[in-house]
This record gives structure tokens, C-alpha cells and sequence, in this order.
């Protein structure tokens, strides 16, 4: 108990807003849910995820000796905008510094940490380019609920975070589920998706999905997804934007995921005249580096075309 505590403890000091702790074990009916979801299609092009299901859903088999997941999160939420009407959009995610650099040196930090309190412990830290199934894995350690729009939810910050994971081979104190359907009747995200994207299941149909679409997908946007596009050109927040328990939680204050002022910045000109050196030089060192200049121009096309 003494070590959750000093461990949640130390997660907070080095910047994560929410720290929960889950006991590891098979996700048995989450990987059945996946396992179904991939089977109907829904994963798109996204065909490393049919891989290493039981690494997904069986820490052990990612980390041999696994007993803990310390589960993080880390908001990005903020009220600031791209200052210019009529530009590309971009997802609050990628306006800072690359998350995945962000929140493992920050899960790297805890597992030294937690080393010199107690040496010999092994650890892993995980963040979402790892075959693990983080929204679940939150689940368990009870740092939030999963919406209706697939995200998890919390209390405290909303649904605009980053889950970061430490697996440990230790047993701890363990947080439990939220009990319950917190999200109640609401339907907003379901009823507000531009394509209609989000299924009854809490899951993602990710071929109609903006934020697929514009990220992971390599082939030509669908003809009829552009005109909904609305202008964005990587990602999409439509479905937390509208969620009431988005509205009222505080800004975020990490300094490494505030907006890059000349990304914020950029007219519509600046946009149009981004050249491949230039695109490099603005996106390398966030969470946009996830596509390449060929998919940006083609992004930059039918996101302005929507708009027109």
C-alpha cells in the first residue's frame, strides 16, 4: 500500500494528472469485443491490429513476469484555437510536442524512480505504439469510464488525455472500476459524428472515421466523407468537443504539449504554400510526424475543398 501510494504520488510530481493501478490479467472478453470488430471490417487498412492479439490483451505475454499496470493520464485539453477562420484543421493532440516522446520519458522517469525505492523491479513502459489495450487497461484501473464515443472519460479532465502505462513485475494496491453507465442517455458524440462513425457498442468504425481517414489511411479520402470533412486536415474532435463533460474542466499546463505558436498562426496562405521542407520543419517534432507530405497535400486538398 505504502508503494502505490509513493508511486501515485511520484506520478503526480512529474506531471501526470491521473495515476490508477490494475492487478494484470487476461482481458479475455475485450479481446473477444476486438477480435469481433476486426473480423467485421471496421479496423480499415489498419491491419497491424489483427496481430499479436494476445499480447493486446494478456500483459504477460508483452512482459514476462507482469503483476501491475500503473495506468496515467495526461490531458491536452485547452480552449486555445488555430487563430485564423477558414484554415486547415488540425486535432488539439498534435499541437504540441509529440506525445509518445512526452509521456514515455515521463513513464521512464517513474520506473527510476520506483527502482531506487525498490531495486530489482522490472518495469515496461507503454504507450500507444505498443500491442497493449490501454482503454481497457484504464478501465481497470478505474481512472475513468469508457463514453460512447470508444474515449475514456474522466471526472476530473474530461476525455482530452494521453494513457500512458507502466507494467511492473510487483503486486500492488489496486484501484477498481468505475461502477455503472456514467455517460446515462446522453448521445451527443453518437449524434454529432460528421460520418456517422460511432457505433451503439462503444466502438469506432474506422472506415468512416475522419481521424482514420486523414492519419492511417493511405488510399484516396472517399468522395463522400470529403464535403464533411469540415476542414480538417489531421484528425478529428468533433465527438469531444460536444461532450458536456468536456466543457467545464481546466486547461492543461504542460509546457511540452502547449500549441506551437507558428502552427496556431498559419493562414490560409501559409498553409497553401507549406512546401515539403517546410512541413518537415513545423510537424517533425509532433504527433502530425504520423503522416508523410504526399498525405498531408492530399489531406490539405480535400480539407480545403470542404471548406469551399
Amino acid at each position: 500500500m505504502d508503494l502505490s501510494r509513493k508511486i501515485k504520488d511520484e506520478a503526480g510530481r512529474l506531471g501526470f494528472d491521473i495515476c490508477g493501478i490494475a492487478k494484470t490479467r487476461p482481458l479475455d472478453q475485450d479481446r473477444q469485443v476486438m477480435k469481433n470488430w476486426i473480423d467485421s471490417g471496421m479496423n480499415a487498412e489498419m491491419k497491424y491490429l489483427e496481430r499479436d492479439l494476445d499480447k493486446r490483451s494478456n500483459p504477460v505475454c508483452l512482459f514476462p513476469g507482469a503483476r501491475s499496470l500503473v495506468v496515467t493520464g495526461t490531458s491536452y485539453n485547452t480552449r486555445i484555437k488555430q487563430h485564423n477562420e477558414g484554415v486547415p484543421v488540425i486535432s488539439k493532440y498534435a499541437y504540441g510536442r509529440d506525445y509518445h516522446i512526452v509521456i514515455r520519458e515521463k513513464l521512464e522517469a517513474l520506473l527510476t524512480s520506483i527502482q531506487a525505492w525498490m531495486p530489482g523491479i522490472r518495469g515496461k513502459a507503454v504507450v500507444d505504439s505498443s500491442p497493449v489495450l490501454e482503454k481497457a487497461w484504464a478501465l481497470e484501473a478505474g481512472i475513468g469510464w469508457r463514453g460512447k464515443h470508444s474515449v475514456i472519460i474522466n471526472r476530473s479532465i474530461g476525455s482530452f488525455f494521453f494513457i500512458g502505462i507502466l507494467i511492473l513485475d510487483r503486486d500492488l494496491e489496486y484501484d477498481t472500476p468505475l461502477p455503472g453507465d456514467i455517460c446515462g442517455n446522453c448521445r451527443l458524440c453518437i449524434d454529432n459524428c460528421p460520418t456517422g462513425a460511432i457505433n451503439e457498442n462503444r466502438t469506432i468504425d474506422a472506415r468512416k472515421c475522419i481521424a482514420n481517414l486523414t492519419i492511417e489511411n493511405r488510399d484516396p479520402i472517399p468522395e463522400e466523407i470529403v464535403p464533411k470533412l469540415s476542414g480538417r486536415v489531421y484528425g478529428c474532435d468533433r465527438c469531444q468537443e460536444v461532450c458536456p463533460w468536456n466543457e467545464w474542466v481546466k486547461q492543461h499546463d504542460h509546457t511540452e504539449l502547449m500549441p506551437d505558436e507558428r502552427i496556431i498562426n498559419l493562414d490560409r496562405t501559409g498553409w497553401l504554400n507549406l512546401s515539403e521542407e517546410e512541413f518537415y520543419r513545423l510537424f517533425k517534432a509532433t504527433a502530425m510526424n504520423r503522416v508523410n507530405y504526399g498525405q498531408f497535400v492530399r489531406n490539405l486538398h480535400d480539407a480545403l475543398k470542404s471548406l469551399s
